[in-house]
């Protein structure tokens, strides 16, 4: 079973749109199914109500015809701010409140939320440690599913995942969050590299250095309740801040070298960083891709450090430069630079429009992607995508923690499950 699962993440069996004309599709064309330009929307259900939740699903809707009508989450106070925040925001557009009978709180909010039958598709922006679990009742229920990174925090969990993605395949758009790769310059520079415009790669480097991520103190919670509000400082909720937070520019090695590390050996710890979780506030880790090309990834979050994430690549005929808010360029034999800058330029770049920072319509382009892929029929399935850039980034983890060389193959061997002891089942 192992030795298939690797295979299949390989392969990328399930990258790219499956075809629209294979059996039990669920094409939404809101316009001819609901009638009125009034209820012509994209129908959203959002499965988590914190920060990252208001925010995408913000972006949904600002950002392509996708209406909120559904909202589902543990804690009352959360699923009330996400319900007032949307009603808000979306009055401007005509839309009536969110139905009452659309609001799931508590432990069982998101079976709730997935058998609605009001909703085209729905947000999965719970604690990671939820992500698989969740994502397979989203799958079973027959909805359209865009989760957040990472899709789970454990290599069964991953694993877990790519069935998920198997059952979908063909079915549903399974959509991962990773923006990134939809982003107009991001994608120019990708392009290029697999082009030939570096030659033979050789090595990289990567870093996603940042600060301290605050978070309210909530004296009169449980410590559960403490840990689960506050999942980002908690390492069996979030996975550590490599698999949480750094995925992003691991997935971006993966995209760019067109593959997963063979292997990593790495350190790091927590030293710095006083809040009341156990994640490391650094990391640093050498990944091995194939053909021998070592990446150094380096991370922090503590304090207040000037903020980057970056990575670079170095070839036989050049070096590419790609960082999130500024420059994205290539320099050596076939020079190219998309006009962003040391730090706030602009650029008429791509048709997609005008930007001062690299990642300015990543979000944007990835919603619109998405949203007309379930429009459309043409359905993504972003599954083993996902899997296998939370395992690269739980290789380096496994790498670091244990300050031993470890393959990709002794990783996809694990069977450590993070378990958070905590009995949700206390919140109803």
């Amino acid at each position: 079973m192992v030795d298939d699962l690797t295979e299949k993440i390989s392969r990328r069996r399930f990258l790219g749109a499956a075809a629209a004309t294979a059996a039990g599709v669920m094409i939404v064309k809101p316009g001819a199914v609901r009638g009125s330009a009034a209820n012509s929307a994209v129908r959203l259900g959002i499965l988590g109500c914190g920060g990252r939740g208001t925010a995408v699903g913000t972006g949904f809707v600002d950002n392509t015809n996708t209406r909120v009508v559904a909202l589902a989450d543990l804690f009352a106070d959360q699923l009330e701010a996400g319900r007032k925040h949307f009603d808000e925001h979306q009055q401007a557009k005509g839309y009536a409140a969110i139905d009452s009978s659309q609001l799931f709180q508590g432990p069982k909010a998101y079976e709730q939320i997935a058998a609605s039958k009001e909703l085209d598709f729905i947000l999965v922006t719970t604690p990671p440690y939820f992500h698989p679990h969740h994502l397979e009742t989203v799958v079973a229920a027959g909805r359209h599913v865009y989760c957040e990174k990472p899709v789970a925090v454990d290599v069964p969990g991953a694993k877990r995942v790519i069935r998920i993605g198997e059952k979908a395949q063909g079915k549903l758009s399974l959509e991962v969050g990773f923006q990134i790769r939809k982003a107009p310059p991001h994608v120019e520079l990708v392009k290029r590299i697999h082009g030939g415009a570096l030659g033979k790669i050789g090595c990289g480097l990567a870093y996603y250095y940042c600060g301290h991520i605050d978070r309210p103190e909530w004296p009169s919670a449980s410590p559960e309740e403490k840990r689960l509000r506050n999942w980002v400082w908690d390492r069996t909720l979030s996975g550590d801040i490599i698999v949480e937070q750094n995925i992003h520019v691991i997935d971006m090695c993966n995209w760019t070298l067109q593959g997963h590390p063979e292997y990593a050996v790495g350190g790091g710890g927590r030293k710095l960083r006083t809040d009341a979780g156990d994640c490391w506030d650094n990391f640093n880790v050498v990944f091995t891709y194939p053909e021998h090309v070592q990446v150094s990834f380096g991370s922090t979050q503590f304090d207040d450090p000037a903020f980057d994430a970056a990575a670079r690549f170095f070839g036989t005929k050049g070096s590419s430069e790609v960082h999130y808010d500024y420059r994205v360029s290539i320099v050596g034999a076939e020079p190219w630079d998309a006009g962003l800058g040391p730090a706030q330029g602009s650029s008429q770049f791509s048709a997609a429009g005008t930007f001062k920072g690299s990642l300015d319509q990543s979000d944007a382009e990835k919603q619109k992607w998405f949203v007309e892929s379930i429009t459309g029929g043409e359905f993504h399935n972003q599954a083993a995508q996902g899997a296998e850039s939370a395992l690269s980034a739980m290789l380096g983890r496994t790498a670091a923690y244990t300050g031993k060389v470890v393959t990709w193959d002794e990783l996809m061997k694990s069977e450590e499950v993070y378990d958070p002891n905590i009995d949700i089942s206390k919140f109803a």
